[in-house]
């Protein structure tokens, strides 16, 4: 198998790093993965990870519920409990930091819908894009969404969008060091990027260390923090405008920790540790599991070349 070694941070370029834990893909194939941290600005990220053209089976299980939406189990009810709470949110959201009740908006990694559908409900236009064949049949059976493959938004005009969305998907794309340029081209001069991604000094993420169930190597390429995410922000020409925490993710993400751990009682130790870090990100939303950053085009950076290649 092939394997991409990642040998320059991303983020700052240094190119010393160091062992930070080795975790393992308990979702698809049991194998191990290391995740490195840089040692000049602590970004962390998964060491050796499958070629592009054959990570897509680390993605193929019917347990992946972003792409199967499967209901079975506790643990995938509560993922669309909390979805659902989560969706109206993300709506709100948008609308506020756009300062529009319509416009034109892009969600990259859409998975089976659900956002993209509740956007058109609040009549926005919308484009969607997504990797996986099955979620975007499920999405038109569903919602009437015509997704279109991963690969095409990148194809998109420059500034056609009032808002780009990435729900859980910017720790899932390689060449993190162009994406967000890329991203920035699509967005009107006020549009803006709502990025949505784990955060790894969480109180959970400590709790947990190497078996934190967010780390999911080797899906989950990049690891941020709030001060990694605004350091990618700046070298990508972004300013971050707000940060907003998703409290909810820590229960789903502890829980999901103690069924991968097999330990007994999982549940209720789960629901404890993510109640703990529920509180513990009260007042102090850079402790919370998982992040929304808002940002949008950096006025004193100049806009990306339309003719730049392409990822």
């Amino acid at each position: 198998m092939d394997r991409v070694k990642t040998t320059e941070c991303p983020l700052c370029g240094a190119k010393q790093t160091e062992h930070v834990w080795t975790c393992t893909d308990r979702y698809a194939s049991g194998e191990e993965f290391e995740v490195s941290g840089c040692r000049n600005c602590g970004f962390r990220f998964t060491q050796d990870v499958p070629a592009p053209q054959e990570i897509g089976r680390y993605y193929e299980t019917p347990d992946y519920i972003s792409h199967s939406d499967t209901r079975q189990g506790l643990m995938n009810r509560l993922y669309h409990w909390v979805r659902s709470y989560m969706l109206g949110r993300k709506a709100r959201l948008v609308i506020r930091t756009t300062g529009r009740k319509k416009g034109r908006l892009l969600d990259i990694g859409t998975g089976t819908g659900y956002f993209p559908h509740i956007m058109q409900q609040r009549g926005w236009q919308v484009e969607a894009v997504e990797q996986s064949q099955q979620a975007r049949d499920f999405a038109r059976r569903h919602f009437g969404l015509e997704v279109k493959p991963a690969d095409t938004w990148q194809a998109l005009a420059a500034g056609s969008f009032d808002a780009v969305t990435l729900w859980h998907v910017l720790e899932h794309l390689p060449q993190l060091d162009k994406v967000g340029l890329q991203l920035r081209r699509l967005l009107t001069p006020e549009g803006r990027l709502i990025v949505a991604v784990p955060n790894c000094s969480s109180y959970d993420a400590r709790h947990y260390g190497a078996d934190w169930a967010a780390y999911d190597v080797p899906r989950h390429l990049w690891h941020f923090t709030p001060d990694t995410m605004a350091a990618w922000a700046r070298k990508q020409g972004l300013q971050l405008v707000e940060m907003h925490p998703m409290p909810m993710d820590a229960f789903y993400v502890s829980m999901l920790t103690e069924k991968e751990l097999g330990h007994k009682a999982g549940f209720l130790k789960g629901a404890w540790t993510g109640l703990k870090a529920w509180v513990a990100c009260i007042g102090h939303a850079e402790r919370s599991s998982s992040l929304i950053y808002v940002l949008k085009a950096d006025p004193t950076t100049p806009p990306l070349d339309t003719n730049t290649e392409r990822l």
